[in-house]
């Protein structure tokens, strides 16, 4: 197994996650846009992912080339940024965005189903791959803090550019060979998604990431609001994603003892819990870390639990849609209304009332995961 060769691409795919999600709402604001219209920009990246993900999954499917659609999602999606350098007008950036998120969605769930491919009978072996990104998160967002504290929001693009280079590079080591073409099974892809526990599985990943929405889009604006140093706001975004790290390599011995279904319902009350505290107690440092280190719930538990659960579920030809569905329902449909939603109320409702809109969308996803999530039983083939 190519281990360092997957692992770089994650550590590059996060580390330009780790400069956009963080530090892209600030860049916006540096060049005069309201929080309505960061909501919106923040959105339209989230929202491709509704679409992309399964336009490409579906097409890696039928043809069987997943490193192909990787590398060209990459590439492209480097192209169409490059736009940015252009014009700051509303509809033009507005324009870049749909087109460069469209192509640098496709590329993660292809990704995705190629590593699992790799990893064959040893899938518990996922978090020590994926933590490199991880780590690539955490060096470019503490970086990167004390880079614009220094030379201001402007050089941002500059530096997402070098490091979708870096995606698109590290693509071309991977080969096409867990890859290949997989024959077509007589399970059809909407009999297993009338399944109730599927859609209970989908359901909850929508809402999970729903509930991240005031923070992907909002937590650094929030801090800067609240007269914290871009440094620090750096530090604390990197502070969750170390303790992310560290869960990622705790899972391997925590789902043999909890179980998937135990860990998924413990990152969701974690998360409500997240939420209400950042909600409320902004201006306390120590609340704050904290709440950091909940990320490891509320991301990698959630993440390592939910992705595998996919991967069981969706089985042969379906790889790579089921990953793709994921995508889409979850970072994509889920974290576009999320962005929405807190967009909407920030500057009407408040910053707290978004935190509390969170906590209650994670708590209804703990109870469906709940009700019809079942321990440990694999989905009955209709």
């Amino acid at each position: 197994m190519p281990y360092w060769r997957l692992s770089s691409f994650y550590f590059f795919y996060f580390a330009s996650l780790g400069a956009l999600v963080p530090y892209w709402g600030l860049y916006l604001k540096s060049t005069g846009f309201s929080a309505h219209d960061i909501g919106i920009f923040m959105a339209t990246i989230m929202g491709t992912k509704i679409v992309s993900p399964n336009i490409w999954g579906w097409i890696a499917d039928h043809l069987g080339h997943r490193m192909l659609i990787v590398r060209l999602g990459c590439l492209l999606a480097a192209v169409t940024f490059s736009g940015v350098f252009v014009s700051n007008n509303y509809w033009w950036l507005l324009a870049v965005m749909v087109s460069f998120s469209f192509f640098w969605n496709a590329a993660l769930p292809q990704f995705e189903a190629t590593t699992f491919n790799y990893l064959g009978n040893y899938t518990h072996r996922y978090s020590s791959i994926r933590l490199w990104g991880s780590i690539g998160f955490i060096i470019a967002v503490a970086g990167i803090g004390s880079v614009l504290d220094l030379q201001g929001a402007g050089i941002l693009p500059f530096v997402l550019i070098a490091l979708f280079a870096g995606i698109w590079l590290t693509s071309l080591l991977v080969s096409e060979q867990a890859a290949h073409h997989l024959p077509v099974e007589h399970v059809k892809l909407s009999k297993l998604l009338k399944n109730p526990q599927v859609l209970a599985l989908l359901v909850v990943c929508f809402l999970m990431q729903l509930s991240h929405g005031p923070y992907y889009t909002f937590y650094t604006i929030y801090l800067e609001e609240h007269r914290y140093s871009s440094w620090l706001i750096g530090q604390l975004w990197s502070l969750g994603v170390v303790a992310e790290v560290a869960l990622f390599l705790l899972m391997p011995m925590l789902v043999p003892r909890l179980g998937l279904r135990r860990l998924l319902m413990l990152s969701l009350l974690l998360a409500a819990l997240r939420w209400l505290m950042i909600g409320f107690y902004v201006d306390t440092l120590w609340v704050l870390i904290i709440a950091q280190l909940f990320h490891a719930a509320s991301f990698g538990i959630y993440h390592a639990s939910a992705i595998e659960l996919i991967h069981r579920y969706f089985t042969g030809p379906h790889q790579g849609k089921g990953q793709a569905l994921y995508s889409s329902l979850s970072f994509g449909a889920g974290g576009a209304v999320g962005s929405l939603y807190s967009g909407l109320m920030w500057d009407t409702a408040g910053s707290t009332a978004a935190f509390l809109v969170a906590t209650s969308v994670a708590l209804l996803a703990l109870l469906i995961s709940w009700v019809w999530i079942f321990p440990e039983v694999r989905v009955k083939r209709i």
